[in-house]
């Protein structure tokens, strides 16, 4: 197999296995994974908000989810350790379940992405920005964007300070998907002016079939 071909198909299955943990470890607060392959076996570290649903009573939950993830994925000797999120609402993934889990309740996509907006930065995020794609206020397929703050585009800055995820959420109209972008003030450095923006409705856009992916 060519190292381009090898790549790829590490990848699909690292996108596989944080789907995986994403539905597997919801109730869990479910905020990413890493996965580093080593000479002795695959150590992957999950980050959630409660670690003590993860590990289970005398480690049970742990081990039987390290069980199901070599069954399921194939991957050599996984090693799974726990990370307890400190602060969740500068992870992308947690903020963008909750904004899903709002709009599942039956909340508006608008009003869900500017609570999270505004939690986001009093947790002192640098700034964020989200978008909204699906069937929002019409048959038409089109996407939102929320932004807060600033958020880099491009450059070494961005690469930086940028954490982003995308979840989707299946409703009446159909299937929506919901990005985030979270601007880490701490990888920014300190001789670096921030001009602050409120948060805000910045972009709305007909697109037949978007999603929520730039």
């Amino acid at each position: 197999m060519s190292a381009t071909k090898n790549i790829m198909k590490n990848y699909a299955k690292n996108a596989e296995l944080d789907e995986f943990l994403q539905n597997e470890l919801a109730n869990a607060g479910y905020g990413g994974v890493e996965i580093l392959k080593t000479p002795i076996g695959t150590r992957i570290t999950v980050s959630v908000i409660r670690p003590g649903l993860v590990i289970g009573r005398r480690g049970m939950g742990i081990k039987g989810l390290t069980s199901t993830i070599e069954q399921k994925f194939g991957l050599p000797n996984p090693q799974v350790s726990v990370l307890e999120l400190e602060v969740p609402e500068l992870n992308p993934m947690v903020m963008a379940n909750r904004i899903a889990q709002n709009v599942m309740r039956g909340g508006a996509f608008r009003r869900a992405a500017l609570w999270a907006l505004n939690s986001i930065k009093n947790a002192g995020a640098m700034g964020a920005e989200i978008m909204v794609s699906g069937k929002l206020r019409s048959e038409r397929a089109h996407h939102e964007k929320y932004r807060v703050g600033v958020v880099p585009k491009s450059g070494e800055m961005a690469s930086k300070a940028v954490r982003e995820a995308t979840t989707h959420v299946l409703l009446k109209m159909g299937l929506y998907g919901i990005k985030v972008k979270i601007a880490l003030r701490d990888a920014v450095p300190s001789e670096v002016e921030i001009v602050e923006k409120r948060p805000e409705e910045t972009q709305k856009e007909g697109d037949e079939g978007a999603k929520a992916q730039e």
